[in-house]
């Protein structure tokens, strides 16, 4: 499992196997007071595990899986990891925040291009906010990076859990 060169913050992938979407879920009913480091949350047909609060920090990820029924006995099971929902919330909003003020900024810098007013202020606060989603998408990268041996502590827990 390499994500390294993935342009992706939350990555993803797809598993098929071949038992029942209750098997699976079955298998992770049972796993849920197992194990002191991952725990287990089942949700319908969700199962989210997640680093014991013993051992999370603030980038710690989380493994959503997803089961999706299919007819000839094969299930499938989108997987995605990512950061806790308050952590992932938060770095939208700031990333929502950041392309308003851009957009924002753009506007008064064309606005004042255009009546030949100066435009150095809006020009260098547009560009500040380029930067600034760069800064944003980096700490993301970093954040991504200090969780990896955790993701791959939920991967193998993953696969050790699953009934096939």
């Amino acid at each position: 499992m390499e994500f390294e060169h993935d342009f992706v913050l939350r990555p993803r992938f797809t598993l098929e196997y071949n038992c029942s979407p209750q098997a699976i879920l079955e298998a992770f009913q049972k796993a849920k007071g197992t194990s002191e480091d991952v725990r287990v949350l089942v949700v319908d047909d969700r199962i989210f595990l997640s680093i014991a609060p013993k051992d999370q920090h603030y980038w710690s990820p989380q493994l959503e899986v997803e089961i999706l029924h299919s007819e000839d006995n094969l299930t499938t099971l989108k997987c995605r990891f990512g950061p806790k929902p308050a952590v992932w919330t938060l770095f939208m909003f700031l990333h929502f925040i950041v392309a308003g003020l851009f957009i924002s900024f753009a506007i008064w810098t064309y606005t004042n291009f255009s009546l030949n007013v100066a435009f150095a202020l809006p020009l260098f606060l547009t560009l500040l906010m380029l930067l600034s989603w760069f800064v944003l998408y980096a700490g993301g990268r970093m954040g991504r990076h200090a969780g990896k041996d955790q993701m791959h502590q939920l991967y193998r827990y993953f696969k050790d859990t699953m009934p096939v």
